[in-house]
């Protein structure tokens, strides 16, 4: 019954004036549309393609240390038919021989002679070719000499006020590079890109790459970073040893106190797993002989990691040098 319904609706529709007006109106437009397309699409136009450039022929001893691949973008000139083919059209690209191109001594180079001459292999014959960018290609290769070196962060990561960056971990924390004996020589850290992060205040991971020259290979390029936060405190520790320095035999230096606290700004997770011990107070034997005096100076010489403003109540303390047999 519903079928019969919706047939009797499209005869009433079809057979209806208006309906078959429509519909003639509705041909001849699209008909239209046909012809000025064809019409359009037959003229001359200029269109950025971009084809895909690959190395072959490496040798196995070889290791390139430039990218294997690149992007071509190459300005053409033909009929729109022809362009919206090479737009659309999938897997076209050149292979560039490393053996033709090899220059020696770690370089290769594709002048914009042989790159015009490669790309119209893969066009039509009435296609012309306006530029080529990059307007040549180079290549740098090694015979394998690599060396392995730390993972260091660059750029602007800042948490929110009253926090700071306790911790930076790397993944991988090291990594390889290829390039050549000079080049390797003068490498000791790779530093990730520009990062640009503020006002965080949870742990932060950051997927990045590594930042390196064009002759350079870095494996693994890709880099994980991670910030750890904690929140700024301002603790003090007690009972901190003052400790004796370049002392002669036979002589102990006794300082009253024997003992001093240290002020200072870290985060409240590691004021937690701090010691006495983590830090150093001196006093020179060296500096009172010099200069005698009824006080002697300490200095603050070690602290760890992460703690900032640290600093004594005291700059100098009362003393006695004693003989020992």
């Amino acid at each position: 019954m519903e079928t019969r319904r919706i047939s009797l609706y499209i005869k009433r529709f079809l057979f209806n004036r208006t309906s078959r007006e429509f519909l003639v109106f509705a041909f001849f437009l699209i008909l239209s549309g046909i012809f000025w397309l064809i019409l359009t699409l037959n003229e001359s136009y200029e269109k950025e393609v971009k084809i895909t450039m690959k190395i072959v022929g490496i040798p196995k001893n070889v290791v390139l240390t430039s990218n294997e691949t690149d992007t071509l973008r190459v300005i053409m000139r033909d009929k729109g038919w022809i362009l919206i083919r090479y737009l659309y059209e999938k897997n076209r690209n050149i292979n560039i021989s490393y053996k033709n191109y090899d220059r020696g001594n770690g370089y290769g180079m594709v002048s914009s002679s042989d790159l015009k001459r490669l790309i119209t292999q893969q066009i039509e014959m009435t296609t012309h070719i306006s530029s080529v960018k990059p307007d040549r290609v180079e290549f740098f290769y090694n015979n394998g000499e690599r060396k392995r070196v730390p993972v260091r962060w660059t750029g602007r990561v800042i948490p929110e006020q009253l926090y700071f960056i306790s911790h930076v971990q790397y993944w991988p924390d090291s990594v390889d590079i290829y390039s050549s004996r000079e080049k390797l020589d003068s490498i000791s850290v790779i530093y990730s890109e520009a990062l640009n992060y503020v006002g965080f205040r949870d742990t932060l991971i950051v997927n990045c790459k590594a930042s390196h020259p064009k002759d350079v290979k870095v494996v693994p390029e890709q880099l994980r970073i991670g910030f750890y936060t904690d929140v700024l405190t301002e603790e003090s520790i007690d009972g901190v040893t003052i400790k004796a320095i370049n002392m002669p035999p036979g002589k102990v230096l006794r300082t009253f106190p024997p003992k001093i606290s240290i002020r200072f700004v870290t985060g409240v997770s590691q004021f937690r797993t701090l010691r006495p011990e983590d830090f150093t107070v001196i006093a020179d034997y060296n500096e009172i002989s010099q200069r005698p005096s009824d006080k002697c100076n300490i200095y603050l010489k070690e602290i760890p990691q992460g703690i900032s403003r640290a600093t004594l109540p005291l700059k100098q303390v009362d003393y006695l040098i004693e003989e020992v047999e």
